[in-house]
C-alpha cells in the first residue's frame, strides 16, 4: 500500500514510501516517458508488454517500434533506473520482437496525447495476411487532416520525420506544417 505524504493527497505511485514499501513496478514503469515522444510514456506508446516480479527480481519485457529503433537502449536505461530509483535492486528489462508492435498497441489516451501535441496520430494498421511482407517502392498516400485548422488539404513535405515512423506534412489552407505517426 502506498502512503501519501500530506493527507488528502494523491500518490505517486512512483515513489517509495517512507515505511520501506516499494511502489508498483508496473506503476513505475508506467510512468517513463518515450525518449523520442516524450508527451506519451512507453505503456501509452504500447512498447510495455509486461511488467512482473519473479522473486526479488523486476522481468520487463518491451517490445520495439521497429527492429532497428535506435531508441531501445535509452529505453532500457530509462526503465532500469526508475525502477532502482524506486527502490528495486534487480531489474531485467527483455526485448520480445514477436509479435512485432504495430501502431494499434498505442492507447487511446496516447493518440488524444499526441493531437495536443501536434501530432496527427495513425489510424487503423493495415491488414497483412502471415508470411513475407511484401515491398512497396512508392510511398502510400494516407489522408491526414491538419491538426491546427482542421482542413482535409494535406500534402507529404518528406517520408521521414524525426523519427522513421513519423511523415512531414503541410497543410496547403493554413501552410502549418506538422508531423504524423505512419501507420504499422
Amino acid at each position: 500500500m502506498l502512503r501519501s505524504s500530506s493527507p488528502g493527497a494523491a500518490a505517486d505511485p512512483t515513489a517509495a514510501t517512507p515505511g520501506g514499501v516499494l511502489p508498483d513496478a508496473a506503476g513505475v514503469v508506467g510512468a517513463v516517458v518515450d525518449p523520442e515522444l516524450p508527451m506519451l510514456t512507453l505503456t501509452e506508446l504500447g512498447v510495455v508488454r509486461d511488467v512482473r516480479q519473479d522473486g526479488d527480481e523486476v522481468v520487463v519485457t518491451i517490445t520495439p517500434t521497429y527492429s532497428g529503433c535506435p531508441a531501445m537502449d535509452s529505453i532500457r536505461a530509462d526503465i532500469r533506473a526508475a525502477l532502482l530509483q524506486a527502490g528495486y535492486e534487480q531489474v531485467d528489462v527483455r526485448t520480445v520482437l514477436a509479435p512485432a508492435w504495430t501502431t494499434d498497441w498505442i492507447s487511446e489516451s496516447g493518440k488524444r496525447k499526441l493531437a495536443a501535441a501536434g501530432i496527427v496520430p495513425p489510424g487503423p494498421a493495415p491488414r497483412r495476411a502471415a508470411g513475407p511482407v511484401p515491398l512497396t517502392l512508392t510511398a502510400r498516400a494516407t489522408p491526414a487532416d491538419c491538426p491546427r485548422c482542421g482542413h482535409a488539404d494535406t500534402e507529404v513535405l518528406a517520408a521521414f520525420g524525426a523519427t522513421a515512423c513519423r511523415e512531414l506534412r503541410r497543410c496547403r489552407a493554413c501552410r502549418e506544417p506538422f508531423e504524423r505517426v505512419k501507420e504499422i
